[in-house]
């Protein structure tokens, strides 16, 4: 199938990359967006990690779930060898992640981690706020969701997944190999293996031609950009700053996580300048958000009533309405109100505030104790979160699908 950059003439692509976050991101990065490289990358649409799907397909489908999971974790925490008696599937998938790429830097992986974690709870609201509600703006590239009724299973839960994704894959050495991040990173491979080819054999209405191949590499590129450049223009926009170091430690972590999940070596952008060129070509085959993505932006915006972590309805009410008044000042006015974010009083005035705070902390403590104590506040609430989904990777609906 042949893909053209069918969105480029439209008014919401038009008006992201000429006046909104897109314009921002350019100026951000120094871009420079065109679509020569359009049909280099528009391929990978139709693109999947066939590696990961072999390994469903032979482990997680010829036995019960539970069990297969037991036999990837075993894989995961002892390495596979060549000559150990397992699925020719598993072989290929453990020589591709237990090889070390040639460019590789653990320094730089340091540094990538060190700002995730001293940025505290600015890491957490940008994530939420900027590229987790952002990305429901792009309508096909939620169709997944939906596919796997992602509503159902409650944005609590959701948000609880990605925040121990996260949060394990940016911790000190976290992505060597057999360690916490390496082996979050490999399940969340297989899941999303076991979902395409759940959606592919269940739902009939999947629109191949118009949403690429479910979960496919290019979408990939996409999220993990993300994690990368949204999440660093996220945090600029809050009143951090960053180094050079910094900086592209953060593109190496996440080149790496990419890496280890399987996304081609050639989406996965080692600059902002690199990252706002792909993802530019990228939007330009997403529509703007539809129903689905209505429902997925207030079911996040909800999560705060409903997340119990909070012990007063009051505390949850008022923590609703600080992650509004971060969702419009983090995203553009017209994707909040394509999404229908809610309009709140004095929507400035807390992230206005948060800036003026980071500005006075980051000159009075040291950045080594910012680091320890925004490790240990990411850690605090990962496990508030734990504690109330019960640290459940799958949920199981009826047809024995994870959703």
């Amino acid at each position: 199938m042949i893909l053209q950059p069918r969105f480029k003439d439209s008014p919401h692509f038009k008006h992201f990359w000429e006046k909104g976050n897109g314009k921002q991101l350019i100026d951000f990065s120094g871009a420079e967006v065109n679509f020569k490289d359009f049909e280099k990358f528009s391929r990978y649409f139709y693109h999947v990690d066939e590696v990961g799907d072999e390994v469903v397909k032979e482990v997680y489908f010829t036995k019960k779930f539970h069990e297969a999971s037991r036999e990837i974790e075993n894989y995961i925490r002892n390495g596979v060898s060549e000559t150990d008696a397992v699925p020719d599937s598993v072989k290929k998938l453990f020589s591709q992640t237990q090889q070390i790429p040639d460019w590789l830097d653990y320094s730089l992986l340091k540094s990538g981690a060190e700002l995730c974690m001293r940025s505290n709870v600015d890491s957490l609201i940008s994530l939420r706020d900027y590229c987790l509600i952002g990305g429901y703006d792009y309508a096909y590239l939620n169709k997944p969701l939906t596919a796997t009724e992602a509503l159902k299973k409650g944005a609590v839960k959701r948000l609880s997944e990605t925040l121990d994704f996260w949060v394990n894959a940016t911790r000190y050495d976290a992505l060597q190999i057999h360690a916490k991040g390496y082996e979050f990173a490999i399940k969340t491979r297989l899941i999303h293996s076991y979902a395409r080819l759940s959606i592919k054999k269940y739902d009939k209405e999947w629109d191949t031609e118009n949403w690429g191949e479910p979960i496919n590499s290019w979408d990939m590129m996409a999220t993990y950009i993300g994690f990368s450049l949204v999440f660093l223009h996220s945090l600029q926009k809050l009143g951090n700053t960053f180094s050079e170091e910094e900086e592209k430690g953060i593109f190496h972590l996440w080149k790496y996580v990419g890496y280890l999940l399987g996304i081609p070596e050639q989406l996965l952008p080692d600059s902002k300048k690199q990252a706002t060129e792909f993802f530019h070509l990228w939007t330009s085959v997403q529509p703007p958000s539809d129903k689905d993505s209505i429902l997925l932006a207030h079911s996040l915006l909800n999560e705060s009533l409903e997340n119990p972590i909070l012990k007063f309805k009051f505390q949850r009410t008022n923590l609703r309405y600080l992650h509004i008044c971060c969702t419009w000042f983090l995203l553009d006015d017209e994707v909040c109100k394509r999404l229908q974010i809610p309009e709140v009083l004095n929507r400035k005035l807390f992230p206005k505030t948060k800036i003026i705070f980071n500005k006075i902390y980051d000159t009075i403590v040291s950045r080594d104790a910012r680091i320890k104590k925004g490790d240990k506040d990411q850690m605090k609430v990962l496990e508030d979160y734990l504690r109330v989904t019960k640290n459940s990777n799958f949920r199981q609906n009826n047809t024995g699908q994870p959703v």
